[in-house]
């Protein structure tokens, strides 16, 4: 039985990839919950029309994650802190700390897209990750001084 899957199954295919399956798989699992359809020559056409439209959507959101990445590059977040001895800071400097900054710059960017290995804890000059798009990771620089 040829089935053109709605929606990701492990292990069979991801969603609009068209198996072929056992007559029982198809009919008892995947069928009743939805996660395929039968293959008919109908609905090939309409899968087919809707990758395109899914491709067009993914490629609008790579060229607007390349746009605010380029963005970001030319961005420079100073973040004032209070410092002990040997330049240690009270406290950390997390992802929430730069969406903030980036905020105040105009960026809006997710806290969970910042990819910060550990917190910053002490002063200087960093460049940190953003991963904005499966395909696309800017850099923001983070300068970090005492108050």
């Amino acid at each position: 039985m040829k089935v053109i899957l709605k929606e990701d199954v492990p292990k069979l295919g991801k969603t609009g990839d068209i198996v072929t399956v056992s007559d029982g798989y198809g009919r008892n699992y995947l069928l009743p919950r939805g996660m395929a359809a039968l293959a008919s020559s109908r609905s090939l056409k309409e899968v087919e029309h809707q990758k395109k439209v899914i491709q067009n959507r993914l490629e609008r959101q790579r060229q607007e994650s390349l746009e605010l990445a380029r963005r970001l590059e030319t961005v420079t977040c100073t973040l004032a802190r209070r410092v002990g001895e040997e330049d240690k800071l009270f406290g950390s400097v997390t992802a929430r700390d730069i969406e903030g900054a980036l905020q105040s710059h105009g960026i809006l960017v997710d806290r969970r897209k910042i990819l910060l290995e550990e917190p910053i804890k002490k002063l200087g000059e960093y460049t940190v990750p953003v991963k904005l798009h499966p395909e696309v990771t800017g850099m923001v620089k983070v300068n970090v001084v005492a108050e």
